[in-house]
């Protein structure tokens, strides 16, 4: 999958939701076309995770069954 920073602008979201358990951790996301990366907010120059849309998709409905 290619690289979110060699695509040009990359505009990234903050979740506001947190869990109380997570002691204050946020999730950060990027919108790049075809792409969705996912990072640690906490450690931003730390590993970014790149799933394609379809994955994300399938991930966050995984998450909502479970909840």
């Amino acid at each position: 999958m290619p690289d979110p920073a060699a695509r040009g602008r990359v505009l990234v979201r903050s979740s506001p939701h947190r869990a109380a358990s997570s002691a204050g951790s946020r999730r950060d996301g990027a919108g790049v076309p075809g792409v969705v990366g996912v990072r640690d907010s906490k450690d931003p120059t730390g590993a970014t995770l790149v799933f394609s849309p379809a994955a994300w998709r399938a991930f966050v409905v995984r998450v909502a069954d479970r909840a």
